[in-house]
């Protein structure tokens, strides 16, 4: 890509900067990412990666020479023709989402009139880009294009989908933006979808929403199942073979978390609520969702009789398996409830950083699944790790005070973990029991 190699400017070094950052390297550009944490920073100049995300590490390693990392935004922009928003946008107390890390980065681009174009990845409300356009021209920048391009990757598989995504949203009114922006994608195995900004700022958000009720109906389904004797996988099965619905993500569990889920929907029902209107079905999905770690947490009160004074093991804490990433976590609340409860927590994860605060300092973490389920009363499973799937139940059983598992993934086979000696309680299935 000698000739049409790019000098790109990536502000913001998290999981979507990083992974932007990287696979542009990967097709020849050269990248200078910036960030504000100074030990975010330290660690990538020394070669380490921040984050997990399987396959990044390899990937920034490899195109070592073509990225630059700096605190400095003025030295991110300083030969750079396209600037990438990749920071994060927060939900405030209302429920909006909170720009101020993107109009910060705005505000230090207008001293490079040089740049081309300045694009947005960042999960913004709609209308944020006819308001970036207004302060980029009214700072003198009528000639740097603007462009909305929302990322659609999963934490955990972040590299692949960004290499062969379903689709490449670019919203611009500018055409020459489009051209330069689609030039940008060469090499990459997605079709591109040109639309206006507004447009691309809604697809990611109703997107987002729309897998969030996915997963939250199987889920209310998964009630129903355990109120009829139905079974929710073998119901999800069938219903998925339809081919206007599909299988993916009709997963019965704990409901959804991670930084996009939680976060986009609440940003959209505020943004309609803002409007006007009054979002029922997502205030619906919502509402299940905050619910689903709570109903865990009261099937096993249920089935132990209380939970003061005894011990629960966690399995997992991260949102999802192939990530570090602890933000909206079901683990957090099913932690927050136990221990209000009464009850004492170990915990394992391989690899979930969690900060040093409530709930995790009060949970003992350990290094192995049978290391957490020794001594335990119950135990739940949180996060479909597939160190899961190879722990010898069998030979662990002996290792917990009760054999009581409350699987919240449906990992587990029901008939083998009875036949093991365990009860397991499960999502949209009947519990079983071990044989008399």
């Amino acid at each position: 890509m000698q000739g049409s190699a790019r000098h790109i400017a990536v502000f913001g070094a998290g999981y979507i900067g990083l992974v932007t950052a990287a696979c542009f390297a990967s097709l020849g550009h050269h990248v200078t990412v910036r960030d504000i944490q100074p030990e975010r920073i330290r660690l990538l100049q020394a070669g380490d990666v921040p984050i997990y995300e399987p396959g990044l590490g390899e990937l920034l390693a490899d195109n070592k020479e073509l990225l630059t990392y700096t605190l400095d935004a003025g030295e991110a922009v300083r030969d750079a023709q396209i600037a990438y928003i990749c920071v994060d946008t927060p939900p405030t107390a209302s429920g909006d989402a909170d720009l101020s890390r993107v109009w910060s980065v705005i505000e230090s681009l207008r001293q490079a009139p040089h740049l081309a174009a300045v694009v947005v990845k960042s999960t913004v409300p709609v209308g944020t880009g006819a308001r970036i356009r207004t302060a980029l021209d009214q700072a003198g920048l009528h000639h740097v294009g603007y462009a909305s391009n929302p990322e659609f990757t999963a934490e955990g598989r972040a590299v692949t989908d960004f290499f062969h995504p379903d689709r490449i949203v670019i919203g611009t009114d500018e055409a020459a933006t489009a051209r330069l922006l689609t030039a940008l994608h060469n090499g990459i195995d997605g079709p591109v979808q040109a639309m206006d900004v507004a447009s691309a700022e809604m697809v990611k958000l109703a997107s987002n929403a729309l897998l969030a009720t996915k997963i939250t109906f199987i889920n209310e389904i998964a009630t129903v199942c355990e109120a009829t004797g139905a079974d929710v996988t073998r119901v999800a099965d069938a219903v998925g073979l339809d081919h206007r619905l599909g299988r993916h993500f009709l997963n019965a569990g704990l409901g959804y978390g991670g930084s996009c889920f939680p976060k986009d929907s609440r940003a959209l029902r505020a943004m309609a609520s803002n409007s006007g209107y009054s979002f029922q079905l997502l205030n619906a999905v919502i509402e299940v969702n905050d619910l689903q770690p709570r109903r865990a947490v009261q099937r096993l009160k249920t089935e132990l009789g209380t939970l003061r004074d005894k011990r629960i093991a966690l399995l997992g804490m991260t949102f999802k398996a192939g990530t570090d990433d602890m933000r909206e976590a079901p683990s957090t609340v099913l932690a927050s409830r136990l221990l209000a409860e009464g009850a004492a927590l170990t915990c394992w994860d391989p690899m979930a950083r969690p900060a040093d605060t409530q709930p995790w300092n009060q949970a003992e973490r350990r290094s192995t699944v049978t290391a957490a389920l020794t001594d335990a009363d119950a135990a739940i499973v949180v996060t479909e790790w597939p160190q899961l799937h190879d722990t010898e139940w069998a030979e662990a059983r002996p290792l917990m005070r009760t054999p009581v598992l409350f699987d919240g993934r449906n990992l587990l086979d029901p008939e083998a973990m009875a036949d093991a000696g365990y009860t397991l309680l499960s999502v949209g299935r009947a519990t079983a029991r071990p044989p008399r």
